[in-house]
């Protein structure tokens, strides 16, 4: 895929005005401007992508998994434009909480999105970079304005282990498997591994 200038700039564009900001009610606000400019086609695409590399899984996997994926994108788009439409993000003044750690993440963004993904697609034409940014809009609103995992409470991972949440914190059981993935969201999630898995 030969890569357009225009899509670069709009997609490091979006990353710098979210590594702009300080508190989180600020990056939510942003956040939620940039995912409204998805329409209702890019949804499906995204959708359709992700409901075919949940089928790639095996059973009885790929059927544990699915709504925690489908959470992970959809539920974390209803509850951000939520937020916005009601006004939330002008209440929330609280500081990011680890500010470097967005930062490092914004800075990240870029690249995972023009990453090449070598992989069949029945309608490869029609993904594109901004729909992997969707992804990673969406994470860094969970992570980093609500301080929750990337992938939702519950998760399930090989081996029976899931993410989970004690006393105010949330333990992994991959957390500290990602660093050889450098363009994985779990390198920036605010879980701490669970020591299991």
């Amino acid at each position: 895929m030969e890569l357009k200038p225009v899509i670069v700039e709009a997609v490091a564009r979006v990353c710098r005005r979210c590594a702009g900001t300080e508190r989180k009610g600020e990056l939510g606000a942003v956040l939620a401007e940039e995912v409204s400019r998805y329409s209702i086609l890019d949804l499906q695409v995204i959708g359709g992508r992700l409901r075919n590399e949940v089928d790639r899984l095996p059973s009885p996997y790929r059927e544990a998994i699915r709504p925690y994926f489908m959470d992970q994108l959809f539920g974390a788009h209803h509850e951000l434009l939520l937020m916005h439409r009601t006004g939330a993000f002008g209440r929330l003044n609280a500081r990011i909480t680890d500010l470097d750690r967005c930062r490092a993440y914004w800075a990240m963004v870029p690249a995972g999105c023009f990453e090449p993904d070598h992989r069949h697609e029945r309608h490869a034409h029609l993904y594109e970079p901004r729909h992997r940014l969707f992804y990673y809009l969406l994470a860094g609103f969970s992570m980093f304005v609500l301080d929750r995992p990337g992938h939702p409470v519950g998760t399930p991972f090989p081996g029976g282990f899931r993410v989970e949440a004690r006393r105010n914190r949330y333990l992994c059981p991959v957390r500290d498997r990602e660093g050889d993935l450098p363009y994985s969201i779990c390198n920036y999630c605010p879980a701490e591994p669970s020591g299991v898995g």
